[in-house]
C-alpha cells in the first residue's frame, strides 16, 4: 500500500464545491481555445493558480520540517516512469500488474503494489532515490545532446528569494548542480514587496540567457499577479494561469507539468498494475486539482468519483474504491474495515501518518494492523527538485529549437484594385496592415528579436544573424534603372510589386529592402519613396515621415561632431597646455585618470603611459592639442530639410566665441558620412569603429584629425545604437519589407544597408529572394552597389532587374523637357516609336554596364496607361536583343503583385543560373586609374581630367594610406556624362575631376565631378502645399 504525502495549504480555493466534469471541460476550452483576456478566463485561472500556489509553498515548508516526519514505513521497489522526459504530448499513466503482500499475508491487489524485498533496498534508504536518479540521468543526457549542438550556451535557472535560504532552495540548487545547470540567485530583503519582485521577474523575462525562473518567496507576497508575470515559457514550476490550464487539458507540448504533481504521478506510475476499469475516489480535492487528477485518470479509463469529509457517504465510497486519493484534513476516522485488501491509498496531507489514532486536525487513521505503506515528504523534495530541473532542461531544449530556422507561415493580405487607381495615400489607408508582431512571427522572427514602434513597424535585433549563422542565404536581386528623368522610372514600385508577386502569388519567400526617404524631398518636389499605386509600403505616411527616428539620430550624431570640432578649436586657442590638460583629465573624488578613448589617443601618439601624472610637458602638449586648421575642417552640419540658404553660413559671430568665426555650410542629413557608415556597417562594433575613424579635418601640420581624436566616438555609438537595427514594415499585400539607411545616391553610394540585406537573406531561406534597390540609374547606384557595397558585405548578386518606362526612354530619345505641375507634352501621351527607338540607346548602355560585372539582367518595363502595345513590344525586343535574359511588361501599379507575376517568374529563372560576378577594378589599382576605369567603361568618357587640387588630394591620400579604398563617384544622376542636359548615351567627352574627398569611416574615396550640391532647395511650389492633417481623425492627406 502506498501513501504519497503532498500538502494543501487551504481546504478550498474559493470555499465552494464545483462539479469536476464541468470544471475539466471549462479548463480544456479555456486553455486551448479562449484568449486569456475574458473575465471568465481570468477569474477561473486565478482560482486555479491560487490553489496550485499554495501547494508549492506548502511543499517548501514540508521540506524545511522533514526531520520531524514519521519514517518507519515500508516502501516499494519502483518499476516504471510516468513523467515524460522533455517531450510534449498528452498525459499517460503506464502501470503494470504485479503482486503485493502485507503483514497479514499475500493478496492480488486491484492496483498490484509489490512490496520491496530486503535486498532491493538502495544505499540511501530512500523510496524515491531510484526515481530521482532516473530523472537526473535523463536530464543530463538530454542536456548533453543540446549542448553538443549549442556549445556556447548553457541553461540557466534564475532563483528569486526573499531572506535566507530554506530547505527547498538548497535542495533545488544541489539538484541543479547534479544535472549541470547554471543557477543565478537573486536575493531580496525578507520584507520585500511585490513590486520589487516583479521588477526582477520582468528583467529575467527579457534576459535571453535565462531559461527558467523560480520564486522562493513567502506566501504573503506570492500573488497570482506575480506568478503570472513570469513568462509561461520560463515558468518551470507550472504555476502561471496558462501553464495550469495546459496541465488540466493534458497538453505538455508547450507548458510545464508542476514538479510536485509530477512527483506524485512519477511514483504512482512506478508501482505495477493497470488502472483501466478501476475505481478511484478523490477525497477532499476541490476545483482545479480535482479536475487535473480526474482528467489524468479518466484518460486511462478509470471510474472517478469525488467525496467530501462526510462519514456516512465516505465509508460507502471507500469500500468500493480501488484507489483513494485524499487531500486536506477532516473530522472523520475511517475504520480499517473500510479498506478492501490491496487498496492503494494516496494520502496528500502532511498531518496524516499511518498507524496513528484519529484526533482533531490529524486527518484519518486506518489502524496499526492495516500496515498502510507510506512515503514521507522528506523524500518527495529531491524528486520534485529533479523534475523541476528536468523542466529547466526542457525549457532550454525549446530555446535551442527556437534558434533553428523557422519555415514561413506568411498569410498575404488580399487586394481589391480599383479602376481608376486612387491616390497612393487613399490606397494605403484602405488596406489595414497586419500587426507587426504577427508579420514577424510569420517570417520566423522570435519575439525577443522584435522591438515594436507602434502597431505597424518594429526594429529587428542583430542577434538574429548569430542565431541563423549556419542558415544558407537566399537569392540576391538588385533593382536598378535607366538614367533617371523628371518623369520617374518607378524602381521602388517595381521592387514592391516584385516581392508581392513572389510571396503573395508564387508562394516564394521574399523580402524587399528599401532606403529610408529623406524628409527634404518628401516636402520638396519629389514626394515620398514608398512605391505607388497597388505596390507600396504601408502605412505610407509612417514610411515617408519620421519612421523610427534613424535620420534624427544621424542628425544628432553628425551635429555633435560639428559642435565638438568648433569647441575644440576655440578652447585650444584660448587656453594653455596646463589648463587644457587639467580640464581634459580632471581630478574626480581625489582621483585623476584617463578615459578609455583618451588612452587610445595616447597609444596613437606613441605615449605608452596610463598615469596622468607621468606625462612630460611635451607629451602633455601633444595630447591636448589637436591643432585643427579652421580652413581645413571638412565636417559640415546637417539638417533633414531642403534649405538653400544654408548652403553657405558663417558661424561663431557671438561675442562669447571671441572672434573665432568661420564660413561653413549645411548638408542634407542623408549626405552625412554617418548615414553612409550606417549603410555599410556589418554590426554595432563595426559601426562604432567606423565612427571613430571619420576624418573631420586636418591639423596645421597636415595630419588627419578623427572623431576618436575628438573623444566623441562612444557618444556617437550611443546615439546610433538603435539606428543600426533595420525597421520591419510590410507591403500592401502583407509581405515583409526592411527599411534601413538612405545615403545620398550621388554623393555616397545610394543603397540600403548591408545589415538589412543580411538579415533578409537569412530569413528567406535558401530558396527565397531578397530584392534590394539601388539609387538613381545603373551607372550610379548599381555601379556603387557592386564596387562599394558588395566589397564591404562580401555578398554577391544573382540577378539585376533593370527598370525602364516608355516615356522616360522617349525623353532620352530627344523628347521635350517637362515641368513639374504642367501637363505632359503630347510626345509622352501619344505613340511615338521613333523617340522610343532612339531612347533605347540608354537602355542598351545600362544592360552593358550590368554585364561588365557578369550579372544577368531582366528588364522590367513599368507600364503607364498612355503606353501603346507597339511601344511596349519595341522596348522588349530591343532589351532582349541587347543581352537581357528577359524583358517583361509590369502592371503592379494598377494590379499589385498579380501584375508582376511574369516578372517574378523571369527573375526566378534568371537567378537559378550561376553567374560570373566580378569587380570592375582591383583595390590595388592607383586612385587615378580606378577613376579612369569607371569613367571610360561605365560612363563612356574618352578620358578624365584631374584638376591640380584633385591631383594634390591623390598625393595626400597615397601618403596617408587611403589609396586602396574603393571609388564612389559624385556626379549628376541625370546623365551618363557630367552634363545633366545630355540625355541618351553621350560620347566624345572628357570627365572633369575638380576635387577628391575621402569618407574614411565609410571606407571610400569620392571624386567630385563638376559642381555638386549637397543641400537641395525648395521649388516655387513645394509638395508641402498639399500636405494636411485632419485634427478630428488625425488622417494625413497630400503625401504621394
Amino acid at each position: 500500500m502506498l501513501i504519497c504525502y503532498v500538502n494543501k495549504a487551504e481546504q478550498n480555493y474559493d470555499g465552494k464545491t464545483n462539479e469536476s466534469a464541468s470544471l475539466r471541460v471549462r479548463a480544456l476550452l479555456l486553455a486551448l481555445s479562449t484568449p486569456l483576456s475574458t473575465p471568465e478566463t481570468r477569474n477561473f485561472f486565478s482560482a486555479v493558480g491560487q490553489h496550485i500556489m499554495r501547494l508549492s509553498v506548502a511543499f517548501r515548508h514540508a521540506c524545511q520540517s522533514h526531520s520531524n516526519t514519521h519514517r518507519s514505513m515500508r516502501a516499494f521497489r519502483p518499476q516504471k516512469t510516468f513523467v515524460p522526459a522533455n517531450t510534449g504530448g498528452v498525459f499517460s499513466l503506464p502501470v503494470r500488474r504485479a503482486s503485493s503482500s502485507n503483514g497479514a499475508g499475500s493478496v492480488e491487489p486491484p492496483i498490484g503494489l509489490r512490496k520491496r524485498r530486503e535486498h532491493e533496498t538502495n544505499s540511501e534508504g530512500s523510496e524515491y532515490a531510484s526515481a530521482t536518479r532516473d530523472v537526473v540521468q535523463r536530464s543530463r543526457e538530454e542536456l548533453a545532446s543540446i549542448i553538443k549542438a549549442h556549445p556556447t550556451s548553457k541553461p540557466t535557472l534564475a532563483v528569486i528569494q526573499a531572506g535566507d535560504e530554506d530547505g527547498m532552495l538548497d535542495t533545488n540548487k544541489k539538484m541543479a548542480g547534479k544535472v549541470g545547470l547554471n543557477v543565478m540567485q537573486i536575493c531580496l530583503p525578507r520584507h520585500c514587496v511585490e513590486e520589487e519582485v516583479m521588477d526582477e521577474v520582468q528583467r529575467l523575462n527579457e534576459d535571453p540567457a535565462v531559461h527558467a525562473v523560480l520564486l522562493a518567496l513567502p506566501l504573503s507576497i506570492l500573488s497570482r499577479r506575480l506568478l503570472n508575470t513570469i513568462k509561461p515559457e520560463k515558468d518551470v514550476d507550472g504555476l502561471s494561469d496558462l501553464n495550469v490550464g495546459r496541465m488540466i487539458s493534458g497538453d505538455l507540448s508547450e507548458g510545464f507539468l508542476s514538479p510536485v504533481v509530477g512527483a506524485v504521478m512519477e511514483l504512482l506510475a512506478r508501482y505495477d498494475g493497470p488502472l483501466a476499469g478501476k475505481r478511484v475516489v478523490l477525497l477532499g480535492l476541490e476545483g482545479p486539482l480535482k479536475a487535473i487528477f480526474q482528467s489524468l485518470l479518466e484518460r486511462e479509463g478509470v471510474e472517478v468519483s469525488a467525496s467530501q469529509w462526510n462519514p456516512d457517504a465516505l465509508q460507502k465510497q471507500v469500500r468500493q474504491a480501488d484507489v483513494l486519493v485524499a487531500m486536506g484534513t477532516g473530522p472523520v476516522a475511517l475504520p480499517q474495515t473500510c479498506f478492501k485488501p490491496g487498496m492503494t491509498l494516496i494520502n496528500c496531507g502532511p498531518a496524516v501518518t499511518p498507524g496513528a489514532a484519529w484526533k482533531r486536525g490529524a486527518g484519518f487513521s486506518v489502524g496499526v494492523e492495516q500496515r498502510v505503506e507510506a512515503e514521507s515528504w522528506a523524500e518527495i523534495g529531491p524528486l520534485s527538485a529533479a523534475l523541476r530541473m528536468q523542466n529547466v532542461v526542457k525549457s532550454f531544449a525549446r530555446w535551442a529549437e527556437q534558434q533553428r530556422y523557422r519555415p514561413w507561415t506568411l498569410r498575404p493580405l488580399k487586394l481589391q484594385p480599383l479602376s481608376p487607381v486612387p491616390s497612393d495615400v487613399e490606397i494605403s489607408r484602405a488596406q489595414v496592415p497586419k500587426p507587426i508582431w504577427q508579420l514577424a512571427e510569420e517570417v520566423g522572427l522570435l519575439p525577443q528579436e522584435l522591438e515594436a514602434y507602434g502597431r505597424s513597424k518594429a526594429k529587428v535585433g542583430l542577434a538574429l544573424l548569430a542565431r541563423l549563422r549556419h542558415q544558407p542565404n537566399g537569392k540576391y536581386v538588385l533593382v536598378a534603372g535607366i538614367t533617371p528623368t523628371p518623369l520617374g522610372e518607378g524602381k521602388s514600385t517595381v521592387t514592391i510589386g516584385l516581392v508581392q508577386a513572389l510571396s503573395a502569388h508564387l508562394k516564394l519567400n521574399s523580402f524587399a529592402c528599401l532606403r529610408q526617404p529623406s524628409q527634404g524631398p518628401t516636402f520638396g518636389v519629389k514626394g515620398g519613396a514608398a512605391g505607388g499605386g497597388y505596390a507600396q509600403v504601408i502605412p505610407m505616411e509612417e514610411f515617408n515621415l519620421h519612421l523610427t527616428g534613424d535620420i534624427h539620430a544621424i542628425t544628432a550624431a553628425n551635429n555633435l561632431v560639428a559642435a565638438a570640432v568648433d569647441a575644440r578649436i576655440l578652447h585650444e586657442a584660448t587656453q594653455s597646455d596646463k589648463a587644457l590638460y587639467r580640464r581634459l583629465v580632471p581630478t574626480i573624488n581625489g582621483v585623476r585618470r584617463f578615459s578609455a578613448i583618451q588612452l587610445r589617443r595616447l597609444q596613437r601618439l606613441g605615449i605608452n603611459k596610463s598615469d596622468p601624472g607621468a606625462l612630460t610637458p611635451e607629451e602633455v602638449s601633444s595630447f591636448v592639442r589637436l591643432d585643427i586648421d579652421p580652413a581645413k575642417v571638412t565636417w559640415q552640419r546637417v539638417i533633414d530639410t531642403n534649405d538653400r540658404f544654408l548652403r553657405k553660413v558663417t558661424i561663431g559671430q557671438a561675442p562669447t566665441e571671441k572672434g573665432h568665426s568661420r564660413q561653413t555650410q549645411f548638408d542634407i542629413a542623408v549626405a552625412s558620412e554617418i548615414m553612409a557608415i550606417l549603410a555599410l556597417a556589418d554590426g554595432l562594433a563595426d559601426m562604432k569603429a567606423r565612427l571613430g575613424r571619420m576624418v573631420v579635418g586636418s591639423s596645421r601640420s597636415g595630419q588627419p584629425v578623427t572623431a576618436d581624436d575628438l573623444g566623441v566616438t562612444g557618444a556617437l555609438a550611443v546615439l546610433m545604437k538603435d539606428a543600426v537595427k533595420p525597421t520591419l514594415m510590410q507591403s500592401l499585400e502583407g509581405t515583409p519589407v526592411f527599411v534601413h539607411a538612405g545615403p545620398f545616391a550621388n554623393i555616397a553610394h545610394g543603397n540600403s544597408s548591408i545589415l538589412a540585406d543580411r538579415l533578409a537573406l537569412k530569413l528567406v531561406g535558401e530558396e527565397g529572394y531578397v530584392v534590394t534597390e539601388a539609387g538613381f540609374g545603373a551607372d550610379i547606384g548599381m555601379e556603387k552597389f557592386f564596387n562599394v557595397k558588395c566589397r564591404a558585405s562580401g555578398l554577391r548578386p544573382d540577378v539585376v532587374v533593370l527598370v525602364a518606362t516608355v516615356r522616360a526612354l522617349k525623353m532620352h530619345g530627344g523628347g521635350p523637357s517637362v515641368t513639374a505641375g504642367l501637363p505632359l507634352p503630347r510626345e509622352y501621351t501619344e505613340e511615338n516609336l521613333k523617340l522610343v527607338s532612339e531612347g533605347c540607346s540608354n537602355l542598351k548602355k545600362q544592360i552593358e554596364i550590368a554585364h561588365l560585372f557578369g550579372v544577368p539582367v531582366v528588364v522590367a518595363l513599368n507600364i503607364f496607361k498612355t503606353d501603346t502595345q507597339a511601344e511596349i513590344d519595341l522596348v522588349c525586343r530591343v532589351a532582349q536583343a541587347s543581352g537581357a535574359e528577359a524583358a517583361v511588361p509590369c502592371h503592379h501599379w494598377a494590379r499589385g503583385g498579380r501584375g508582376s507575376v511574369d516578372l517574378a517568374r523571369a527573375v526566378k529563372e534568371a537567378a537559378a543560373w550561376e553567374n560570373g560576378f566580378r569587380f570592375l577594378y582591383s583595390l590595388q589599382t592607383p586612385i587615378a586609374e580606378k577613376i579612369r576605369t569607371i569613367a571610360q567603361k561605365v560612363y563612356g568618357a574618352d578620358d578624365i581630367e584631374l584638376s591640380p587640387e584633385a591631383q594634390a588630394k591623390i598625393d595626400y591620400y597615397n601618403q596617408q594610406g587611403y589609396d586602396t579604398l574603393p571609388i564612389c563617384m559624385a556626379k549628376t544622376h541625370l546623365s551618363l556624362s557630367h552634363i545633366p542636359d545630355k540625355k541618351g548615351v553621350p560620347t566624345g567627352f572628357i570627365l572633369p575631376i575638380r576635387d577628391i574627398r575621402a569618407s574614411i569611416g565609410a571606407g571610400f574615396i569620392y571624386p567630385l565631378v563638376g559642381t555638386m550640391s549637397t543641400m537641395p532647395g525648395l521649388p516655387t511650389r513645394p509638395c508641402f502645399y498639399d500636405v494636411d492633417l485632419d485634427p478630428a481623425t488625425e488622417e494625413i492627406s497630400g503625401l504621394f
